[in-house]
């Protein structure tokens, strides 16, 4: 982890998972909403798959060694702090998965114009 990162607090992280790359936005699809809705579902799935793996990988390793039985992470009660760092974590992690929705808010807030009313109001001239 870079440094920078590692000196942001946990609201910026938050915001910084949603941040915009610089630059139009491709959409391929007919329609915008279509698009959205497919990379919301794709980056659910990816984020699934990974957390999926990992945990599995992570019960063998611990009950291979004998640290855990097989199934007893299913009755695991988390602390307080514990709740705390996860309900962030859920934070960023909706951030993540909802980024494109919240980039078009912010280029609709800004006063920027995208390329096309650029183009379009050149062309009139």
């Amino acid at each position: 982890m870079s440094d920078t990162k590692k000196h942001l607090s946990d609201v910026e992280k938050v915001n910084l998972a949603g941040t915009k790359a610089k630059g139009q936005r491709p959409y391929f699809l007919a329609q915008k909403q279509t698009e959205q809705a497919l990379s919301v579902a794709m980056s659910l799935a990816m984020e699934l798959s990974v957390t999926k793996e990992r945990l599995a990988s992570l019960e063998c390793l611990l009950a291979d060694k004998g640290i855990i039985e097989k199934g007893e992470l299913d009755g695991y009660q988390p602390s307080k702090d514990e709740v705390a760092k996860r309900s962030l974590e859920t934070q960023a992690y909706l951030a993540r998965v909802l980024r494109i929705m919240q980039q078009d808010k912010e280029e609709l807030e800004s006063n920027d114009p995208d390329m096309q009313t650029v183009q379009d109001a050149l062309t009139k001239w």
